[in-house]
């Protein structure tokens, strides 16, 4: 932006609170900018404008007064595309084909698990980024803390609940519980518990030893901010009920739940972001904090959920890795932050390192069309020529040209195709449904919206296991017939209680019918479509099955914590440990006689060097050679690197500049900028004659040294810094 090249760019992300965020950074970090926030102001101009993926879908469809698009294909030079790890070539594709500016994608995720949609969004070979900076790499370069990780075993999260092994008393408790329509069972699973089973004694457990063991601020009086990440919401609101029945004398403020069904969400995170507000001090999340917000001041993290995805799992883990400077006094900066599993993530991911597969699922409106297509496909056989076959293929290659007749050509996603969906406007294509055109459908036209009047959901998946079902009968596959005959039996079933709705009534016959083996008896596809059309409307009518929450009062037992390594961040904790050691050590040895030549700017003989590198290499902190290399690399000599450690001499600098300094001769910018040149020195050791047309040297001049200097007394300058640099090289 500073050079002109990009006029207007477009930060993408997928959730409110993530613009919200974005916006507020870059207002902090761009103070000459114009912004706009299209969540809350769509008709506003400026530079840089924030959007989710969401909403920007819906303003490149809208319209000028004089026909024109509010946002062109032109408009933007830039986008930035963010957490673009989420698969969003296959979600929102559409808006990269339409817009035609650059595009930077950002996320944390590791990059051999990005989708490989992504990558080719961006032009890349899957698995190699434009760039990329490790987690380890950024812990051990200290741009982020390490965590420090507690497995923390609960005997009930762990082996679950077995009748045979409570006390009398507690059996009795199990027995007079409400388990709905069901008896009490003789044990539920681990996998069961905070799901189906919501135990006091569990999640008071896991509370007291949060607020024990947690890192603590405000001189250790209270508990630093932390987010507990919770399985649903009803489980999010049974620990915060749970927190303020132990805890009354936080007032029910210290805790709160933040998830997508919370009252004014973003409200409540802005709150937990704030350094300086006092509550909510614990953030019970469900999906809202698990990526992408950034509180530097999060200091503990509780895991009290099973998550089996390592993408999710890095990125949740990632939510304490902020620095925080001054986080508990003046000279006391958050250093690490705290985990602790309850749910034995650790020990999953210790067994299986690249977590469970993640798979991608198409929207359901793609699916039913495709699901069509397919049948199409096999109707298009001989085999299949009958009269009431023929009907069939009619009428759904009827119902998939209409669907495409109704696409709207002015919306921005049907454009990216309108040569094809101009081809299958036509009737004559249809006609004629070869392979070819069958394969063209389902590649380009599927996948478009339509105009149509929306149907409710239930109807679409009913439809979507009829289409399935009718595939397996043309396919001959008994075993798919028979699992998806048992769904279409249950649904049928639980229609039949609904005779005395005057819809079901008519169709009764049916219902019944379908509930029969006869009926099922050499099936065909004609009586499929006939069920489907005369079922579709009806299965709306059928209740959700709600599941029965057991709430129950049992003593749950609380193992040692143990501490654990996270293989994918302790190389980075050991290598910043590793630097520490080592600086210190240089640092510590400054008046070592070769050292401090090195500090004096004197020039070291092949004598001093071996000297040198016996005394750091041979040193119990350094360990050895190799190891030191491992860890600071071979760019720089070791004289060099022990310089832009120890720094230069202030005495010995100012000596070598003294005639700038000295008289009436130079003005104050040029006393100022050999000043600055001094400080650099006496710091760092080295400085490229480059940086003296960089910041903070350009901040006096735009030209950097040639604006403050004349071309002697500059080649003169450039002379006495290059005599300090040759004195580090061996």
């Amino acid at each position: 932006m500073k050079a002109n090249v990009v006029q207007k760019a477009l930060f993408l992300a997928d959730r409110t609170s993530l613009v919200n965020q974005a916006h507020n950074a870059f207002k902090a970090n761009l103070k000459d900018a114009s912004f706009v926030n299209l969540l809350e102001d769509k008709n506003q101009v400026g530079r840089v404008y924030f959007s989710t993926y969401q909403t920007m879908m819906g303003l490149i469809d809208e319209m000028n007064a004089d026909g024109t698009r509010k946002f062109g294909t032109g408009m933007f030079d830039l986008i930035i595309v963010d957490e673009a790890h989420r698969s969003v070539y296959q979600k929102f594709g559409e808006i990269f084909k339409y817009f035609d500016s650059l595009l930077v994608g950002l996320t944390a995720t590791p990059r051999d698990e990005v989708d490989r949609d992504t990558y080719a969004l961006f032009g890349l070979e899957s698995g190699v980024p434009t760039d990329y900076y490790d987690l380890d790499q950024a812990i051990a370069d200290g741009y982020l803390v390490p965590p420090k990780a507690y497995s923390v075993p609960l005997k009930f999260m762990r082996e679950g609940v077995k009748y045979d092994e409570l006390s009398e008393e507690e059996k009795q408790h199990w027995d007079s519980l409400n388990w709905g329509d069901e008896e009490a069972p003789e044990e539920v699973s681990a996998s069961k518990i905070n799901k189906d089973l919501f135990n006091t004694g569990t999640i008071d457990l896991m509370l007291k030893h949060l607020m024990e063991n947690g890192i603590k601020t405000e001189g250790g009086d209270r508990l630093g901010k932390t987010i507990i990440f919770a399985v649903n919401q009803k489980h999010a609101q049974f620990i915060a009920d749970r927190f303020n029945e132990n805890y009354p004398k936080y007032d029910g403020k210290f805790a709160r739940v933040i998830t997508h069904a919370t009252k004014y969400p973003q409200s409540l995170i802005d709150d937990f972001s704030k350094k300086d507000l006092p509550e909510p001090q614990i953030a019970i999340s469900v999906d809202m904090l698990d990526t992408g917000i950034d509180v530097p001041e999060v200091i503990n993290l509780v895991f009290f959920k099973a998550v089996r995805s390592k993408v999710k799992f890095m990125q949740m883990i990632g939510r304490g890795t902020r620095l925080c400077k001054e986080l508990f006094s003046p000279e006391d900066d958050k250093k690490e932050f705290f985990i602790f599993d309850y749910c034995s993530n650790f020990e999953y991911f210790n067994e299986n390192p690249d977590g469970a597969p993640v798979s991608t699922t198409e929207p359901l409106g793609q699916r039913l069309f495709k699901a069509r297509l397919n049948i199409l496909s096999l109707l298009n056989s001989k085999d299949y020529e009958t009269e009431a076959l023929r009907a069939v293929q009619q009428d759904m290659r009827q119902s998939l040209q209409t669907e495409v007749k109704s696409m709207n050509n002015d919306n921005f996603i049907v454009k990216s195709e309108l040569e094809y969906v101009e081809q299958f406007k036509n009737d004559e294509t249809w006609d004629n449904l070869d392979d070819l055109a069958i394969g063209t459908l389902r590649e380009h036209i599927s996948k478009l919206p339509n105009q149509l009047e929306p149907e409710t959901l239930e109807a679409k998946l009913f439809d979507m296991l009829c289409y399935n079902l009718e595939l397996a009968v043309l396919e001959k596959n008994n075993k798919a017939i028979q699992g998806y005959a048992n769904k279409v039996i249950e649904i049928a079933s639980k229609l039949e209680t609904k005779e005395n709705i005057p819809i079901v009534a008519e169709q009764i016959a049916l219902i019944q019918d379908v509930q029969t083996v006869d009926y099922w008896k050499g099936i065909t596809l004609p009586m499929l479509e006939s069920m489907r059309k005369r079922i579709r409307g009806l299965v709306k009518l059928i209740e959700k099955s709600a599941s029965t929450i057991v709430y129950s009062m049992l003593d749950d037992d609380i193992g040692e914590a143990i501490e654990v390594d996270i293989p994918v961040v302790s190389s980075g904790v050991n290598l910043a440990q590793y630097r520490k050691r080592v600086e210190s050590f240089i640092k510590a040895n400054e008046n070592h006689i070769t050292i401090a030549k090195l500090k004096r700017g004197l020039a070291l003989t092949s004598t001093d060097l071996r000297e040198l590198e016996r005394f750091v290499f041979e040193a119990q902190e350094v360990e050895s050679k190799e190891k030191f290399e491992e860890c600071f690399g071979t760019e720089k000599s070791l004289p060099l690197f022990i310089r832009s450690l120890v720094g230069l001499d202030r005495q010995a600098v100012q000596n070598a500049f003294s005639k700038y300094l000295q008289g009436t001769t130079y003005n104050d910018k040029q006393i100022r900028f050999v000043e600055m040149i001094i400080e650099h020195l006496t710091i760092r050791g080295t400085l490229e004659a480059s940086q003296l047309y960089e910041p903070p040297f350009n901040q006096i001049h735009y030209e950097g040294i040639d604006g403050v200097f004349a071309d002697s007394d500059a080649d003169n300058i450039f002379g006495v810094v290059e005599v300090f640099n040759e004195s580090a090289v061996a």
